[in-house]
């Protein structure tokens, strides 16, 4: 009998060594098995599909694997990170965040997933600026000027963002509640009807990442009112931030990131965090984020969750000091 548990015990200990050395072997083989899905929870055009997409395929060369970038817009991000969220925990399965993601988390009442625990941060990727943005014939040239109409015409104006909850529409509402002003809030289903309505005239201004108005901006069909990063960006030297133009202490910058599931392999994590240093290392991806309005931005594992973390504590402090409500 003794004989026949020892073999037993040992022969559960040798699979079970097997198994971990089938585990270790999938981890080491990742990504061969099939293509990687990076999904963006924004549509065509907008500052992290520009991102998504810059990155994916240098990132795709070096890890010798297809990522296919999927676009899956709405609620402020929080469909595309849903789905990641309940993924399988095996690095086939990523999206690329954005501020939204810590925005939504705090514009939502709903959030099916709880945006620090349920990701598995891998690095931060690039940082860009939010702009507020309007039609060339727009009376106004500047914040100072926006803020002049407005209050001329309480309720008249509106501003234009990439739908509710969106990181452009508590922005907007920061500068409406830190200016006094009283502006109608129009949301738009992504980058591309925003733009569209801008350049139409349909709405007075719209807050928006540089990245998705770029070429209009450099076309000269829209203009540039104010930036909101703490500094003037190198693409637009010319264009002042909003703190500068009259209404200190605004700051609303955008990042981009890249997350797995939690509980994703330690190991696929830290392959994918050293194949992004390596690429955005590379002078070209470099240059393309330049031109997009981005900056490459390599942060650490361990960094990104921080960030992700405090985050969302700022948009909640910015939620209730701009007196808004989950939605």
């Amino acid at each position: 009998m003794k004989r026949i548990v020892v073999a037993a015990v040992c022969a559960l200990g040798f699979a079970a060594v097997l198994s971990a050395s089938a585990i270790s072997s999938a981890q080491a083989e990742w990504p061969a098995e099939r293509p990687i899905r990076l999904l963006v929870g924004f549509g065509p055009g907008g500052g992290t599909d520009i991102v998504a997409r810059i990155i994916a395929a240098p990132l795709s060369e070096l890890l010798k694997q297809t990522i296919v970038v999927e676009n899956k817009p709405g609620a402020g991000g929080s469909i595309a990170s849903g789905e990641v969220a309940r993924a399988a925990k095996d690095g086939y399965t990523a999206t690329m965040l954005s501020t939204g993601h810590t925005v939504s988390a705090a514009m939502l009442k709903n959030v099916p997933y709880d945006a620090v625990k349920d990701f598995a941060p891998v690095a931060l990727v690039a940082n860009s600026a939010f702009v507020i943005v309007a039609n060339k014939d727009f009376k106004a040239n500047d914040i100072k000027g926006l803020i002049a109409l407005a209050k001329a015409s309480p309720g008249k104006l509106n501003f234009a963002s990439v739908g509710v909850g969106s990181t452009q529409h508590i922005a907007g509402e920061l500068l409406v509640q830190m200016a006094g002003i009283n502006v109608k809030h129009i949301p738009y289903r992504g980058s591309p009807a925003l733009v569209a309505a801008l350049l139409a005239g349909q709405v007075d201004y719209g807050v928006e990442t540089f990245q998705a108005v770029q070429g209009q901006v450099q076309g000269g069909t829209l203009k540039l009112l104010a930036v909101g990063s703490s500094t003037r960006i190198a693409s637009a030297p010319d264009v002042p931030t909003v703190a500068e133009s009259g209404v200190p202490g605004y700051l609303v910058t955008g990042w981009y990131g890249w997350v797995y599931p939690a509980g994703t392999p330690q190991a696929i994590v830290d392959k994918t965090s050293a194949a992004l240093k390596t690429v955005l290392a590379q002078p070209d991806v470099r240059d393309r984020l330049n031109k997009a309005g981005a900056i490459a931005s390599m942060s650490t594992p361990s960094e990104f969750g921080t960030l992700l973390a405090d985050e969302v504590v700022k948009w909640k402090t910015v939620r209730d000091k701009a007196g808004l409500e989950p939605q």
